[in-house]
């Protein structure tokens, strides 16, 4: 089992090397990501965008493009939808987001011919090391789905799952958040949180244990069970944070971001191979720890 990003990479050197498509590839964070990438021998990539500013960026970072294919494509839309078809052939086996705007991207990932839709509900992960936490953490979803139905976070945790279980995690124990621990008709996601706990008991939702309504406190730490008098293994022992809305889970992303030394790095699943949604403002390395789990996923996918 995978609990931190050391040991993902150590599960990435017993996959087969994968191939990155990279929509839009002319941007310095971008390129020092896919570079230390192919270095860690976690994957290659094929650049698609325009082919001299892909190599004058290339060049004010010393990096040697001999290794890598540039699919030359000045037009960003259409360079957006060759990465995506590039996958879709399966020629790559991830997509990664360059320098395109959010809109522009999921446009080709939907696209009616060549995209990677696979009729089940998209979401986003989030997947977290951090400093005090004995285990990684998937925080869902906190940059797709904005206010979610109880049905969309079904298939949210079942995508999650499937991404928990890929990185080695057996049973995921999944924790619905929410501000308090008792349900409250007059807070629906207490109630939705209440109804997957329920789902899952009798088994509609499976291989993983849900328990909720929790907060935040609950959800991390065994010792504030005790003192509120409740006993779960979810208790304290979370790996999966889902969210009643995008609000509280972007907060909490960028808080963990910008507060803590944490590590992380982020997907889009439900797709039919993984997609690689980082920020424009997230570092090399986050994008490096996504390509890495990238990796992992598609190696899950391909069993």
């Amino acid at each position: 089992m995978s609990k931190n990003f050391d040991d993902l990479l150590s599960q990435v050197a017993t996959c087969s090397m994968k191939t990155i498509a990279v929509s839009v590839a002319q941007d310095e964070a971008v390129l020092e990501a896919v570079r230390a990438a192919k270095e860690r021998k976690i994957a290659n990539a094929i650049l698609v965008k325009d082919k001299t500013e892909i190599e004058a960026i290339a060049k004010t970072i010393n990096m040697d493009l001999t290794d890598f294919e540039i699919i030359d494509e000045p037009d960003i839309a259409m360079a957006a939808l060759t990465a995506v078809k590039l996958v879709h052939d399966k020629k790559a086996d991830a997509l990664l987001k360059g320098l395109v705007d959010t809109r522009t991207f999921l446009k080709s990932v939907l696209d009616k011919e060549v995209g990677l839709r696979t009729g089940k509900q998209m979401s986003h992960v989030c997947v977290f090391e951090i400093p005090g936490i004995d285990h990684l953490l998937f925080l869902t979803d906190v940059a797709f789905n904005t206010y979610p139905t109880l049905e969309d976070k079904i298939k949210i945790v079942e995508n999650t799952v499937e991404i928990a279980k890929a990185c080695g995690i057996d049973t995921t124990k999944v924790a619905p958040l929410c501000s308090v621990e008792v349900v409250n008709p007059k807070m629906p996601p207490t109630v939705d949180a209440d109804a997957l706990t329920k789902m899952n008991e009798c088994g509609d939702i499976k291989d993983c244990l849900i328990y909720g309504p929790l907060s935040m406190d609950l959800a991390l730490s065994e010792e504030a069970g005790q003192h509120k008098g409740l006993s779960n293994p979810v208790i304290g022992h979370a790996d999966i944070l889902l969210f009643p809305d995008i609000d509280s889970g972007n907060i909490t992303y960028k808080t963990l971001v910008h507060t803590t030394a944490c590590k992380n790095g982020n997907l889009l699943i439900g797709t039919a191979a993984p997609v690689i949604l980082t920020s424009r403002s997230d570092s090399f390395e986050v994008k490096v720890n996504s390509i890495a789990l990238a990796s992992v996923i598609a190696e899950s996918l391909n069993k």
